[in-house]
């Protein structure tokens, strides 16, 4: 599902879909959940897309053509083309409600349904034995939070047994899972369905005037009212990591929080995994470079500590620090960036200063300029979130 407007994640959003935004120097959003396909040995996957896709639809043209079509793999994308009725896609159910051709020619057994939008690492596969194992009509993804959190996620109640009792959309009192009273399951949005039970429910939310046509909100609440078999699958790091990682990159916050988590001295989502590696696709950029390192005195160095800097970068006599760089940046001589993120294309001119913000494609920063260290002065320029990140669009032009 790779259609969301991710209206709270403005203006990143504001000329690509959700899953298309660009995460942690060299990645979309999209990468990870496609990584976890392909780890897990999915081979046929269909992305389903809507809203301002044509960023999201380039990126998997040039990055995810690489299955094999004379073996029947493929990654395919799938517009919103109105097949059943006049209508766009009403919400995540009806999504493949309009694509219900595809698996009348596929006929599989089981539907996997997963988010574009998320940060994580998981064996599909390993849900989908669990799921055939119990005969489940539907299988739910579950991750473990804590309680004071519900307010953000849709809440699954479980028996001991691990079967689906109840569904809570972003309750302020959670049922909280037997034996532990302060953690809740929270759904993942990642759903493993027979085949049959997912026709069968689809044709009946679609005639239900009513519903959302929301999986959360309407699909899998009714499958548990009806009494079939729905079942819950607790989340199995991938991550090789103590902690567990699964972040829904909801949010501004969430966004600058979860790319942050990367350049931690020893980050609890591991980029480098050789036996579980994201993949995405990458231009032909030369090797980042670091220039003027003999002139400390006059304070011209070329510096980046703690920071993330991908190909193309040149840090020409300026310092980063806790700062994730993507590809083909500049950093010119004297100036300064900190605690920030800062997408393909951006130059950040001789003296200007720059902390705690996130600046989106080929914007050129001019000489002098700072940025996020007076936010009522930013606010008058740019999108400043309550917490103080400024959030510089995609191609603004800043004026000297």
């Amino acid at each position: 599902m790779a259609g969301g407007k991710g209206e709270r994640l403005w203006p990143l959003t504001k000329d690509r879909t959700k899953p298309a935004v660009p995460f942690g120097g060299i990645y979309r959003i999209v990468d990870f959940a496609l990584s976890n396909c392909i780890n897990s040995s999915l081979r046929k996957v269909y992305v389903l897309t809507q809203y301002k896709s044509a960023s999201l639809q380039r990126h998997i043209r040039l990055g995810w053509n690489i299955l094999s079509s004379e073996l029947n793999e493929y990654i395919e994308l799938l517009p919103a083309q109105q097949r059943v009725r006049e209508t766009w896609y009403l919400g995540t159910a009806d999504a493949i409600f309009q694509n219900l051709n595809t698996l009348e020619i596929d006929q599989p057994d089981d539907v996997v349904v997963l988010s574009g939008d998320h940060v994580y690492k998981m064996d599909y596969s390993a849900m989908i034995n669990f799921h055939r194992q119990l005969d489940a009509d539907v299988t739910v993804g579950v991750v473990e939070v804590d309680k004071v959190n519900s307010v953000h996620f849709g809440v699954v109640e479980v028996d001991k047994k691990g079967r689906v009792r109840d569904f809570q959309e972003k309750p302020q009192v959670p049922r909280t899972i037997p034996d532990k009273p302060d953690k809740i399951y929270a759904s993942m949005g990642i759903y493993v369905f027979k085949n049959s039970a997912l026709v069968k429910q689809l044709h009946l939310d679609a005639e239900n005037a009513k519903s959302s046509h929301d999986f959360g909100k309407d699909i899998i609440p009714k499958m548990v009212r009806d009494g079939l078999k729905v079942v819950s699958y607790n989340f199995i790091d991938k991550n090789n990591k103590e902690a567990m990682y699964w972040r829904d990159i909801g949010t501004i916050e969430a966004y600058y929080e979860a790319n942050m988590d990367l350049i931690q001295v020893n980050p609890v989502f591991n980029l480098y995994d050789r036996e579980w590696p994201i993949r995405t696709y990458q231009e032909q950029f030369p090797p980042a470079k670091t220039v003027f390192a003999g002139e400390e005195i006059t304070g011209r160095v070329g510096l980046a500590l703690d920071s993330l800097v991908s190909g193309g970068c040149i840090i020409s006599g300026g310092q980063v620090k806790r700062s994730i760089l993507s590809p083909n940046v500049r950093i010119n001589s004297y100036s300064t960036v900190n605690d920030s993120i800062l997408m393909e294309g951006v130059n950040v001119g001789r003296y200007a200063k720059i902390k705690r913000s996130i600046v989106d494609k080929d914007v050129n920063i001019p000489p002098g300029t700072v940025i996020g260290y007076d936010l009522e002065e930013d606010k008058k320029r740019f999108f400043v979130t309550e917490s103080g990140i400024v959030v510089v669009a995609k191609k603004t032009e800043i004026r000297e």
